[in-house]
């Protein structure tokens, strides 16, 4: 790739549609072939001016925090490309977060507006918006006085038929009307590429998840770096299957099709392997983004055989180790035959190292490429902080383009993980090849990644610890075929007080994401422990692979 610095290096988010608007004003941008909704690029560059004059109209300023709770629906991107065009900070909740993860999240980032749709799967948005925030029932049009969040003044719904209190997304545009489009031009100017515009959450090792604060230029430098390993062009079409609210979603995916000026077709609300094989086949997709187990799913889809595919030509699959029999099948029956593997965390943007197109599968499989243009690594050993020779196991650090501001209102944690020369120490264990390619090896980070998802295991202890039979929680990963990892959790009762496994997981089913139950709970009176009293997870996870018969995964 050349050493120019890409057009995009130094705008804004605003800036970049913009000028996208005005190449590709009657090309395709966004495709919702189950909502029926299209959008030429100045359809969209429309309809995001009109949000960020309803979300001004409505008193929100520059700097401040808005939050998006919604599967992958229209307004999502609209109202992403609106905060970013007046300088609000976009704050992305998880679709699966139920009310003690919601409530923290919208107090921890100072959160003044939320937005939110009607339900993800079996959870009720405005039910469980109502548990954490009661006071909604007596609000006016959205606008909330609420005690457990004080800087919260709006809620808005983005499908029609709220109930009472919400304020309807369709009424937060007719309300902008009052604003002239000098007031945008304005504040546009006024915007950094420097400036945060997005805070991710990622799950913390103290028990709560941490706000990363990624700029402008952060995250469009990452999308065009990550889309130029694809060859992404105008000519392109990406079907988005991951969701939004994750850095693949709203970096790799939406701004990565705008960067290029490509069409993002988005095939459901949250992912259906049916309907993106549909999708894919009507829309002509020629990219494709997934996790190893949304790859696995199509594969496996009733409907596969029936689809003609025949347009993939690359993509990413990201997000956990892809077992060599599934990247074969991806390329010679699924027929996305420049597939790219991709690797990085939400403090990095999140690509820090990347496959070509043209690597051969075995690197695809056994690495997770070389690193990003404008992105430094070192592998350090993890005790002394001394580089370590090609060839050798340490901790990946990476710095660049990417690298966080740090994590929101977190000083701690932000020195913990940002060192004083810039390097972001990623907890994962890694070799680098004389080839300059990167190899995974292990975690120093005491997280399972299930399907895609990191988890740590101290959030859910922390919670585990709020039941009053718990005395003592240990939560860990063990091998599973389909998802690369499940949760285990070994618990430790109280005297003389009973519990059941399934008691425990419905515990955890009513406050936190499907993907943090644990599916094997273990009684037990006590753990296997170090000298100095600490708990050896490692055991744990030895033993329990015998007793449920439970093979080790190879990790690429």
């Amino acid at each position: 790739m050349s050493a120019i610095p890409p057009w995009v290096d130094g705008l804004t988010i605003g800036d970049v549609l913009a000028h996208q608007a005005g190449r590709f004003g009657a090309r395709d941008a966004l495709v919702f072939p189950q909502n029926n909704v299209r959008m030429t690029y100045g359809e969209f560059h429309h309809a995001v001016k009109n949000a960020a004059k309803g979300m001004l109209a409505l008193g929100i300023k520059p700097k401040e925090h808005v939050g998006v709770w919604a599967t992958n629906v229209p307004q999502w991107l609209i109202l992403q490309y609106a905060a970013a065009s007046i300088g609000v900070v976009l704050v992305t909740i998880n679709p699966a977060y139920r009310p003690f993860e919601l409530s923290y999240t919208i107090e921890q980032s100072d959160i003044v507006a939320l937005f939110l749709t009607d339900r993800f799967k079996s959870s009720d948005y405005y039910a469980i918006f109502n548990e954490v925030c009661p006071d909604i029932s007596a609000a006016t049009e959205g606008k909330v006085s609420c005690a457990a969040f004080p800087k919260l003044r709006h809620v808005v719904a983005f499908k029609p038929d709220a109930p009472k209190g919400f304020l309807g997304w369709e009424a937060m545009m007719a309300g902008g009307k009052t604003v002239a489009d000098h007031q945008l031009k304005t504040i546009s100017e006024s915007l950094k590429a420097s400036d945060c515009i997005n805070i991710q959450y990622t799950s913390g090792t103290t028990g709560f998840p941490k706000a990363a604060m990624l700029t402008h230029r952060n995250i469009l430098m990452n999308a065009w770096y990550v889309t130029g390993c694809q060859d992404i062009t105008e000519n392109d079409r990406i079907c988005v299957q991951v969701p939004f609210y994750h850095c693949f979603g709203c970096v790799m995916g939406s701004l990565g099709s705008v960067v290029r000026g490509a069409a993002m077709v988005i095939p459901a609300e949250h992912f259906n392997p049916s309907a993106s094989l549909i999708a894919i086949e009507q829309e002509h997709c020629t990219i494709l983004y997934g996790v190893p187990t949304m790859f696995v799913a199509m594969l496996d889809d009733e409907g596969f055989e029936r689809r003609d595919l025949s347009s993939l030509r690359s993509g990413i699959m990201a997000g956990s180790p892809c077992p060599i029999e599934v990247m074969k099948k991806v390329i010679d029956v699924m027929g996305c035959r420049q597939i790219t593997i991709a690797y990085g965390q939400t403090e990095t943007s999140p690509v820090t190292t990347q496959s070509a197109t043209s690597d051969p599968i075995e690197l695809r499989v056994e690495t997770v490429g070389r690193a990003l243009t404008g992105v430094d690594i070192k592998i350090v050993d993890p005790n002394s902080g001394q580089d370590v020779p090609d060839g050798q196991q340490g901790e990946l650090c990476a710095r660049g383009h990417g690298t966080m501001l740090g994590y929101y209102k977190n000083p701690e944690a932000t020195d913990a993980v940002l060192d004083d020369k810039g390097f972001v120490h990623t907890g994962d264990l890694a070799i680098k090849r004389p080839d300059g390619c990167f190899r995974i090896t292990g975690r120093l980070k005491d997280m399972v990644i299930r399907g895609g998802e990191n988890i740590y295991p101290r959030e859910i202890e922390e919670f585990l610890f709020t039941h009053p039979a718990i005395a003592q929680a240990a939560v860990f990963g063990v091998p599973d075929p389909k998802y690369g990892e499940e949760l285990c959790t070994w618990v430790q009762l109280h005297h003389h007080i009973a519990l059941s496994p399934q008691e425990v997981r419905e515990f955890c089913k009513r406050s936190l994401a499907h993907y943090k139950v644990p599916r094997y709970v273990k009684f037990v009176d006590s753990f296997p422990t170090t000298v100095s009293g600490k708990i050896q997870k490692f055991k744990m996870r030895e033993m329990m692979c015998i007793e449920l018969k439970l093979q080790e995964n190879e990790t690429a």
